[in-house]
């Protein structure tokens, strides 16, 4: 049986969704403050939609890209400062009464954040 789209995920299947090994994850958790799966009792970590989509963007920023942990954290923080509020996930998880958005609008989010730091970069080096 397959999971709904909005389902919580353990941290084993996070992992697996992400593709990097379950410790991995906990690191990231310890390092990088806006990483805030639910906890259950006994600790057992659940990861909502947004936060797998996020935990991706880590993934590839850190692997793909070759940014340090330091510099995923700027950019994180730079993007909640730049734009003056938290981003989309944060403030799902601030409003725990309200519906979040769907995971095709927190992606397109997403997908525009990073077309805006690539073009900003791209701007720092015309500059």
């Amino acid at each position: 049986m397959t999971k709904s789209p909005q389902a919580f995920r353990s941290i084993s299947e996070a992992a697996e969704e992400v593709g990097v090994p379950q410790h991995v994850l906990r690191f990231w958790e310890g390092k990088l403050d806006f990483i805030q799966p639910v906890k259950r009792a006994g600790g057992r970590r659940f990861y909502r939609p947004e936060d797998i989509l996020i935990l991706k963007d880590v993934r590839r920023l850190l692997h793909d890209e070759g940014m340090t942990i330091k510099g995923v954290e700027r950019l994180f923080k730079d993007k909640s400062v730049r734009s003056g509020k938290a981003s989309a996930s944060a403030q799902a998880l601030d409003k725990p009464d309200t519906v979040p958005p769907s995971i095709n609008s927190l992606h397109l989010a997403r997908v525009l954040e990073q077309i805006e730091a690539a073009q900003a970069r791209l701007n720092a080096v015309l500059a």
